[in-house]
């Protein structure tokens, strides 16, 4: 018998379908990925199958079937957890839903996890990113589920934590029977997990194949420019386009207007499902033109000015003694593993977090240790973008306004033309025109962070502070993110402090490396000297 059997599925809200025809099935012990742009329908297909839906959005026909419990792991822990209960209490709140055993079970599901037992009295707000992530998978876990989806679980975790909890997560699917939905734009990730992989575009699966076959040959012309976006090496050049926004999808194939493949049969009716081999298949009737074209462009040599940003012996928490400077134009990496402080310094530069002790400059002036008693030229110089963008988005306003604001207030830009630049500004990060009248809480995880980086960037700034703002990208919204960036700092000589658990990416953007073992940066030097 199926874990889970998907027919048919339609999820509409007023615009129209997000969903549309959806047929999924997950076997006992499996691990499915499904991936996909955002506003492809990831989110919604993984809460369409605990038989939910966002406001607004209603399930209108099709079926979702599971043979036993099922759980669910959000995408943004902020919005997931409780900022008022220790994390510890939130993980037996969910365990007495189930009578019995909750002791046992909520030690079992925080082993699981891979959570620390000295965290579990601790707040939401003192543990990293990557550990409130794990927080939300032991509450997934503490009820033993017959089903597991999970919506970007390895989001904001370092390479090692996420290595660790893929290799959990398969152990568990392997022991308990129990079958995992893995939603990911990691493709990376899905290759490590997955025994198979549901390609979705704008709310239609096209493709479905065993991960090695999926990965290796794809069919689909949209399979293979996933995959052709992924880093390198050179500076990855995306999808032209982006994903047709609900009530605006083509009557054929949703894919035709990007497809270079794309004929004008595809524009009149959506393709019919091609069964390759007993688990493979395809909506292409071009499929066997498909191959894997190689979209990079030579990374720039990038010719680094003067010293614009200088840090000197800084001890903040736990970073110790922090010395290094960025260039004009730029690019210094910042790695490190979850808690080494990474974020601290960020939050430091840029006058949210006060140093215990030592010096920033901004070329040869000294900054003031917070941003209030730093000047508005100070302010407009250095600009951040957070690992989450929900520490920066107002959920009261609209996407536009917020974007607006700071060439209101930084630039003193006037409103008409402040409004014209933040519409430009979402251009640039590939959001459509239709994001900038709505709140945060309506666009998905991906737009909320290039919403983000939009605010960030249009008060045009000398330093750019990037903590993780890749992590929740889709690789084809990452791939046009790394080129803009790549071209402003080329074009403005605009310096970058890069913090990223993502070694491909950082091996396409950073002309240096810093890393923080043990919180005190011991290494930084050109990529080129980097052996493997």
């Amino acid at each position: 018998m199926n874990i889970a059997q998907v027919t048919g599925l339609r999820v509409t809200a007023a615009a129209g379908p997000i969903l549309d025809g959806v047929d999924l099935t997950v076997h006992p012990g499996e691990v499915l990925g499904v991936v996909g742009e955002s506003g492809s329908g990831k989110t919604t297909l993984g809460l369409a199958m605990l038989g939910a839906c966002t406001p607004g959005t209603r399930i209108s026909d099709g079926s979702v079937t599971v043979a036993g419990g099922v759980s669910y792991v959000p995408q943004d822990p902020v919005l997931a957890l409780n900022p008022a209960m220790r994390v510890g209490a939130q993980i037996v709140e969910i365990a007495r839903v189930r009578p019995g055993a909750v002791e046992d079970r909520v030690a079992r599901a925080v082993r699981r996890a891979g959570l620390p037992t000295d965290l579990l009295r601790r707040w939401p707000h003192q543990i990293s990113g990557g550990q409130q992530q794990r927080v939300l998978l032991a509450q997934a876990l503490v009820n033993e589920p017959r089903l597991l989806v999970l919506d970007e679980p390895t989001t904001g975790l370092d390479p090692e934590a996420q290595e660790a909890l893929l290799t959990r997560l398969r152990r568990l699917a392997t022991e308990t029977g129990c079958g995992i939905v893995h939603i990911s734009h990691n493709l990376a990730a899905v290759a490590a997990i997955a025994d198979r992989v549901a390609v979705l575009y704008a709310g239609h699966i096209v493709e479905t194949g065993p991960t090695a076959d999926l990965l290796t040959r794809p069919r689909h012309p949209y399979t293979a420019a996933l995959l052709a976006a992924v880093p390198s090496g050179g500076v990855p050049i995306g999808l032209p386009g982006m994903v047709p926004a609900v009530g605006h999808r083509p009557h054929g194939c949703g894919f035709a207007p990007r497809c270079p493949l794309s004929q004008p049969s595809c524009a009149a009716e959506p393709p019919t499902p091609v069964v390759l081999t007993e688990n493979h298949t395809v909506a292409c009737p071009h499929h066997t033109r498909t191959a894997t074209v190689v979209r990079q462009r030579e990374a720039r040599n990038h010719k680094p000015g003067p010293p614009i940003l200088t840090v000197e012996n800084l001890h903040a928490m736990t970073v110790v003694a922090a010395s290094f400077n960025i260039g004009s134009g730029e690019c210094l990496a910042l790695t490190g593993t979850s808690g080494s402080g990474k974020s601290t310094i960020a939050r430091c530069l840029v006058g949210l977090h006060r140093p215990d002790a030592g010096e920033i400059r901004l070329g040869a002036v000294r900054l003031a240790a917070t941003a209030r008693r730093r000047t508005r030229e100070q302010r407009r110089a250095i600009q951040f973008i957070p690992q989450n963008p929900a520490d920066t988005l107002d959920p009261s306003r609209t996407i536009a306004e917020q974007v607006a604001r700071p060439a209101k207030l930084l630039r003193r830009l006037s409103s008409r033309d402040a409004q014209a630049a933040a519409l430009e500004a979402l251009d640039q990060v590939r959001l459509p025109a239709a994001a900038a009248i709505r709140r945060p809480g309506e666009l998905s995880g991906g737009e909320r962070q290039r919403a983000a980086i939009a605010r960030a960037l249009i008060a045009q700034p000398e330093v750019l502070i990037c903590d993780e703002i890749t992590s929740a990208l889709d690789v084809s919204v990452q791939a046009a993110v790394l080129e803009l960036l790549d071209d402003l700092r080329a074009e403005t000589g605009m310096a970058l402090l890069f913090i990223s658990h993502d070694h491909d990416v950082v091996a396409t953007l950073a002309d240096r490396i810093a890393t923080l073992p043990a919180a005190t940066i011991t290494e930084a030097k050109p990529l080129h000297d980097r052996q493997g």
